[in-house]
């Protein structure tokens, strides 16, 4: 697993540790998760775009491929 360091105001740490703790966690547990749910849905957005223009392209494609 890698690390990854995130500077943050004092303020911005304040509320994250509250959040965290409301939660039940902590604030690497919570970022972690935030980031995970984050990459899920670019990684959604991005396919979906991917789909759109193969779509659209279909037929330019096709000839590219022969």
């Amino acid at each position: 697993m890698r690390e990854l360091r995130v500077r943050v105001s004092g303020a911005e740490w304040e509320e994250l540790a509250d959040l965290a703790d409301a939660c039940g966690g902590t604030p690497e547990e919570w970022v972690a998760e935030v980031v995970r749910e984050r990459l899920r849905l670019e990684r959604a957005r991005v396919g979906a775009e991917a789909g759109r223009l193969a779509g659209r392209h279909a037929a330019l494609l096709k000839r590219l491929g022969e």
